[in-house]
């Protein structure tokens, strides 16, 4: 654990250092977007397309209103703050190079812009169709088809990485996301993953991966 936090730590004063050098920068919102980007695709990718070696999922062409809620929950420390998430550790430090909601918001729009790419299977033991009778529970807020829900605060969620899913759902499952204030989003996913078996999570990993991003 010890060695774990001080590389956390490390990395954060890195993370600060480019922050601080990147402050100043273009004023076009979309090249100023692409710059601060340059600090996320060692790890997102040049095209946001995720990197599961470091636990980075897919993030282009998420909605932007999705990427700026989930960089301000970093920021605050309403995720990415629990010593089991490494992940959502070394997110958060990158969230605070961000030194203005306008930092935020460039940035978000330039994921937003990104192609949506898709990822090959990982999590074995997992069947769709048992994921897709589960996903009913899912449907009224994420949509039948997963494209999301804006007026719900749910994001698209169709053809996510599989294993990142079923990360995710383990981590709402054990308040690992979604039990610090200022997440009430994230609260209601825990309660609705709280319920959920191992077998569940993989199977509707495995459906959610499969569906088509529209």
């Amino acid at each position: 654990m010890r060695n774990r936090l001080e590389g956390v730590w490390q990395f954060a004063a890195v993370a600060l250092l480019l922050g601080a050098v990147a402050c100043e920068g273009p004023s076009d919102p979309m090249v100023r977007g692409a710059a601060r980007y340059d600090q996320c695709a060692p790890c997102h990718g040049a095209k946001g397309e995720g990197k599961p070696a470091l636990a980075a999922p897919p993030i282009g062409g998420l909605p932007r209103w999705y990427v700026e809620a989930q960089l301000d929950k970093f920021r605050i420390g309403a995720r990415g703050a629990h010593l089991e998430d490494s992940a959502g550790l070394r997110m958060r430090t990158m969230a605070l190079t961000l030194p203005a909601e306008r930092e935020v918001q460039v940035v978000a729009h330039y994921v937003s812009s990104l192609p949506h790419a898709a990822s090959a299977p990982s999590v074995s033991g997992g069947d769709s169709t048992r994921g897709k009778a589960a996903y009913a529970a899912c449907a009224s807020c994420h949509g039948v088809d997963g494209a999301g829900n804006p007026q719900l605060n749910a994001p698209p969620i169709a053809g996510q990485a599989d294993w990142y899913v079923a990360t995710q759902l383990a981590n709402f499952k054990r308040g690992i996301r979604g039990a610090k204030p200022g997440d009430a989003t994230g609260a209601t996913m825990k309660a609705m993953a709280v319920g959920l078996d191992e077998q569940q999570i993989k199977d509707l990993a495995a459906w959610v991966a499969s569906m088509p991003r529209g």
